[in-house]
């Protein structure tokens, strides 16, 4: 496209804008410059003569026309001689963009879709076009600069839009656009694509404007570069949606309905600080210490579920010591140092202990996986508590003492669930159902009606047990 800085070409140019036809066809007939793919195989290729380009082009059916817009466009991406002749081209191109009918201007935009060097002005035109061209082009031209496809989503319908989000390759300038467009569905489409980059500033503005809609949340959560604290955000309003559904609210009673809902907060907070730690992100312990979240529940249900770089993050916060530190406390520092380290982030005499055991308990057990082990510290801590103080348990320890509790019950059934599958044997089925040596089955052996277990019911007997 260098050709066109040439003083001459743009005097030619001139000179087809404003005497057309005559010049033109100069050309297209001197020249020979529009072709016509043959039947006979893509290498083979016919002239087409000029009187029937132009018989084409001033055709009243629009299907010949979109013929000839498409014929003059092809030529225009295929040529590769004198720019002068490319100059005809591009004017007889241009003359189709003012076609009334649609059909001959897709005719036009399809030769030139995919083009690296379809004129640039031409295809912005199109892509101002009926919704059927400007979708197309918008989504597949490459000659599409970002400050044309920013111009157009201002402006553009949601149908347009999606077409856009769906281009190759989508800077952060266009998505940012995009973003403060706010059109739904385009939004969705564009947060489904892993392959795009968005920013954290803009990951967050959606969150705080789509939180509370469920298939929103559900794409912003799968995407893995969700900022820690928005993903704990949108965790919150996915527990306050199920809190408040009908159907959840009638199946579980009130206070067991708000401690599984903590409980999963809490793990919710303590995974996503974990793995934000793990991923060296500061961010997400400093807005949790900045917003006044990091409290003992949060810092023992870290500790009893092996999140130790992320209490650790959490301590040094607070203790306004540098995390290596802290974290090398924590792993050898005798209980002195622990206890001097809590001393440092302001807790009591009975926190700062409780705090230390807990601490010297998961250096020896392996809490991030093991429930069994859980258990067992838990187990362990509770005891050590009740016989240090006689069974009268402190105030200032009834929060933590509660919370202990609660966690070594579901730490016991979470252990559970593994003991009696270690016990049980491979039996036969078969051998099951073979009746004993009085030819009943064992489940009749003390008689009819009953079973070596106790007396069975009935059919129409059986009690209905109401659901759980």
């Amino acid at each position: 496209m260098g050709c066109w800085h040439q003083p001459e070409v743009w005097e030619l140019y001139f000179l087809i804008v404003n005497y057309g036809e005559p010049i033109l066809k100069s050309w297209l007939v001197g020249l020979s410059l529009v072709v016509q793919p043959s039947n006979h195989g893509t290498g083979d290729r016919k002239l087409v003569a000029y009187q029937h380009f132009l018989a084409l082009s001033h055709s009243a059916n629009s299907d010949q026309r979109g013929e000839a817009a498409h014929l003059v466009a092809t030529a225009f991406v295929e040529h590769c001689g004198p720019a002068d002749e490319r100059a005809a081209l591009y004017a007889s191109v241009l003359g189709f963009l003012d076609d009334p009918s649609v059909k001959v201007r897709a005719c036009l935009a399809y030769a030139l879709l995919r083009s690296r060097v379809a004129p640039r002005l031409v295809m912005l035109a199109l892509a101002k076009d009926a919704p059927i061209i400007a979708r197309a082009v918008i989504q597949y031209s490459p000659v599409l600069i970002d400050v044309d496809l920013v111009g157009i989503i201002s402006k553009a319908q949601p149908d347009v839009l999606l077409a856009l989000v769906e281009r190759k390759h989508l800077s952060k300038r266009l998505v940012a656009a995009l973003a403060k467009r706010g059109e739904k569905k385009s939004l969705m489409r564009l947060l489904s694509r892993n392959d795009v980059e968005i920013t954290a500033e803009i990951l967050a503005d959606l969150v705080k404007c789509h939180a509370g809609d469920a298939r929103f949340r559900g794409i912003l959560l799968g995407r893995k570069d969700l900022p820690a604290f928005c993903r704990l955000q949108l965790v919150d309003e996915v527990k306050n949606a199920l809190a408040s559904s009908r159907i959840v609210k009638g199946a579980i009673a009130p206070e067991r309905l708000e401690r599984l809902m903590r409980d999963a907060m809490d793990s919710a907070t303590t995974r996503i600080g974990e793995q934000a730690s793990i991923e060296h992100d500061d961010g997400f312990a400093t807005r949790l210490h900045e917003e006044d979240r990091i409290n003992t529940r949060i810092l023992l249900h870290s500790l009893v579920h092996g999140h130790v770089l992320f209490f650790a993050d959490c301590i040094s916060f607070v203790a306004k010591m540098p995390e290596k530190k802290v974290f090398t406390l924590l792993e050898r520092g005798s209980r002195a140092a622990l206890n001097a380290l809590f001393t440092q982030c302001g807790m009591n005499g009975a926190m700062r202990n409780l705090l230390a055991r807990l601490v010297v308990h998961a250096r020896n057990a392996d809490l991030s996986s093991d429930d069994a082990a859980r258990f067992f510290v838990v187990t362990a801590l509770i005891e050590e508590l009740i016989i240090e103080h006689e069974g009268n348990i402190p105030e200032s320890l009834e929060e933590a003492f509660r919370y202990l509790d609660e966690q070594n019950v579901i730490l016991a059934r979470s252990a559970a669930r593994g003991v009696m599958p270690a016990f049980a044997q491979d039996v036969d089925p078969e051998q099951m159902l073979l009746e004993d040596d009085a030819g009943q089955v064992p489940g009749q052996a003390c008689g009819h009606g009953t079973s070596r277990w106790g007396t069975s019911l009935a059919h129409d007997e059986q009690l209905a047990l109401p659901a759980a």
